[in-house]
């Protein structure tokens, strides 16, 4: 049975600290309605609610240094329910938390000031609608799409033990930071918050803290609409530790409830905070309406009056509140920083090599020397499955760079993605390498952005299809710009017999349409290695790699361009004298088709270009002169060829081209006999490409 924490039924309780405490809190709230009035944009409901919790945490629990706020052991702060925002906002700007560049620099400026949040919500403002990761200093992670700010804890939970268990040593407890996500409602109705729950309870994360607003609000109302669970029950069954707290007014129980959270070694804790939404609204209070408008000033004024604010003020930040507020997270922060920055130094010394791992990690660098290893694939007509490539690629990384870490959604014999030799990643093993997300492609999404939220380089693997199942978390990588690589196999008919239900097609086309994501389909072997280091040189984007389940031929690299060409997203693969009459265009398994038709159609006096497009976006980077070397305009005749949609390829095909894609779904059968039904064949290629050339003559 939970624990029910409770020390008083009175409707605010204070443990110390008396009325500076509750001047803080009725700031929050009072900035909470005054910015989303201001804004006629917002939800106060819930920042007001969970005033007493943020306060809590962060002025009595949470590890923080509000001068170094990307401190690496610091306590984590996911605000799940990022509609909530100025919950975030408010606790930020007055812990007086420092700004700091994406490069780490203290900039002089506070990470919120009062100008940012009067500007909640507008253009260019450091106050978005949803908090957003590298726009506000302080803001951990994305978020807003409910159950991925759940997803990506977990990911900064076994983030964290991974670090302790691969860089602490006796004396030096580098690592050891827990990890804290306030969820709602909304956020444990998502598939992907119950996919992360599980993971975190099979993993036993005892760094991990959920604390649940159960305030049985949602936008169409109350929650029993559609959400009546018991979701103590659901937690517990997921082998979590759960804390009932009756009442979000008593920061006694709060207090309790955190210290029980830190004393437990076992598994994750969820405490559920039956709070009260938009508190102190005369009229809304409990109401859906104070979730999701902006209140009204008459009923502003009333929700002052009712904690004795001054009912006209506008944001205003009594001094007592914010010195109070700051002191108390940086009078326990700043010391532990300071004592763990001495501790580093004495590391340094007496294990020099984890140090200089350690740095490079942390600075988001590549070892020298991680890619020697790399293999070199010789030329071989019966060639080798790209995700067979793809795996020989990551294990010969994998030995020099550990912190790539990553696994599958139970498909790593299929996707190729365990590094062999190493050790699963287990609520035994924190430090092991081969994760096992199960079945649960969402989360394995989400978590793997929390990694990198952490330093990481975090790989996952699974079937393409299922692409769909994870596409918010690859969405969210891109806008935070996080250097996920997602490893998608069976990428095509080439399935076979299992069918369209496991044949993608639309697939590639939607995740070529996620702006800031690099996907990567490569035509052969050693396209394959080209790729991964296109992955893993970039700091600043996430990779899709999409890899075949059937062999692809290994070109003769001494008779065609070599693969490097990759790294600028298309390039000529092969070539004619003079201006060719026809440029055929592949990606992937069809790749070595174009070039087969190419020898054929070169045979037969006819002048063609191949161009190998594995990577649109990388192609679009490039400067209009190069684009134009590869795709001259003057020729228009243009093929491409591609088991996938049409969808995007009339971009460079033009008017007068014409594709050989997918019009429909795939179905079952052998894959020869696919490739004969729907044109994928060499007759078909090179037929094309005359009747194209007769028509454009």
């Amino acid at each position: 049975m939970p624990a029910i924490i409770s020390t008083a039924d009175a409707p605010f309780l204070l443990r110390d600290g008396g009325a500076s405490d509750k001047l803080a809190i009725d700031t929050i709230r009072t900035l909470a309605m005054d910015a989303v009035q201001k804004a006629n944009s917002g939800h106060p409901g819930t920042p007001m609610a969970l005033a007493p919790v943020a306060h809590t945490l962060w002025s009595r629990v949470l590890r923080y240094d509000p001068s170094a706020p990307l401190w690496p052991n610091r306590d984590r702060f996911v605000l799940s329910c990022g509609h909530a925002s100025m919950l975030l906002y408010a606790v930020l700007h007055l812990a007086d938390v420092e700004e700091v560049d994406r490069q780490g620099r203290k900039t002089g400026r506070p990470a919120v000031s009062l100008d940012d949040i009067k500007q909640f919500r507008q253009l260019g403002s450091k106050t978005p609608g949803h908090p957003e990761y590298g726009v506000t200093t302080g803001v951990e992670t994305t978020t807003g799409p409910l159950g991925q700010g759940c997803g990506n804890a977990v990911g900064m939970a076994i983030a964290s033990r991974w670090l302790g268990a691969n860089f602490n040593r006796k004396g030096f407890n580098l690592f050891d930071y827990s990890v804290y996500a306030v969820c709602s409602d909304g956020d444990l109705m998502e598939g992907v918050a119950s996919e992360a729950a599980s993971l975190a309870g099979h993993l036993r994360l005892s760094n991990l803290c959920w604390i649940y607003d159960n305030n049985h609000i949602t936008i169409e109302g109350d929650s029993d609409l559609a959400f009546d669970e018991d979701v103590a029950q659901r937690f517990e069954a997921y082998g979590w530790q759960v804390i009932k707290l009756r009442n979000a007014e008593d920061v006694g129980a709060l207090c309790d409830a955190f210290d029980t959270f830190r004393q437990t070694d076992d598994r994750p804790t969820l405490i559920i905070v039956n709070s009260l939404i938009g508190i102190g609204f005369p009229t809304r209070a409990g109401t859906h309406k104070a979730h999701s408008d902006a209140p009204g000033e008459e009923e502003i004024r009333g929700a002052k009056r009712s904690y004795g604010w001054p009912e006209d003020a506008q944001f205003l930040v009594p001094e007592e509140a914010k010195a109070s507020f700051s002191q108390a997270v940086s009078a326990r922060g700043a010391p532990l920083r300071e004592a763990w920055e001495r501790m580093l130094a004495r590391y340094r010394i007496a294990h020099p090599d984890e140090a200089m791992a350690l740095d490079l990690l942390l600075a988001g660098k590549l070892p020298d020397g991680w890619d020697i290893e790399l293999p070199d694939f010789d030329a071989d007509p019966k060639g080798v499955a790209s995700r067979e490539a793809s795996g020989k690629v990551l294990n010969a990384i994998a030995q020099d760079l550990p912190w790539l870490v990553g696994g599958a959604a139970d498909l790593a014999p299929s996707t190729k993605t365990e590094v062999k030799g190493a050790q699963s990643l287990e609520a035994d093993e924190p430090g092991g390498r081969n994760m096992h997300f199960g079945i649960r492609e969402h989360v394995m999404g989400a978590i793997a952005n929390g990694m990198a939220l952490s330093s990481m380089r975090p790989y996952t693997g699974t079937f393409m299809v299922f692409s769909d199942y994870m596409r918010p978390p690859i969405r969210l990588a891109a806008l935070m710009e996080l250097p996920v690589l997602f490893i998608f196999t069976h990428d095509s008919i080439g399935v076979g017999e299992d069918g369209p239900t496991h044949q993608p097609i639309e697939q590639l086309a939607a995740l070529r349409a996620i702006p800031g994501l690099d996907t990567i389909r490569p035509g052969d072997a050693n396209e394959v290695g080209a790729a991964w280091r296109v992955a893993m040189e970039c700091k600043t984007r996430p990779t899709a790699l999409i890899l075949s389940r059937q062999a692809i031929p290994t070109l003769d690299r001494s008779l065609y361009a070599p693969a490097s060409g990759v790294r600028h997203g298309g390039y000529v693969l092969a070539d004619c004298d003079g201006t060719p009459r026809i440029i055929l265009i592949g990606t992937g398994s069809e790749l070595p088709l174009v070039v087969a038709a190419h020898e054929r159609l070169t045979r037969e006096g006819i002048a063609s270009r191949v161009v190998s497009l594995p990577c649109w976006s990388l192609f679009e980077r490039q400067d209009e002169a190069y684009r134009e070397s590869v795709l001259p305009r003057a020729v228009r005749c243009r093929l491409a060829v591609e088991q996938g949609g049409a969808l995007g390829w009339d971009r460079y095909v033009g008017p007068d081209g014409a594709t050989i894609t997918m019009a429909g779904f795939g179905a079952s059968a052998p894959l020869a006999r696919l490739q004969d039904k729907f044109g994928f064949t060499l007759e078909h290629v090179c037929q094309r490409a005359r009747d194209l050339m007769e028509k454009n003559t």
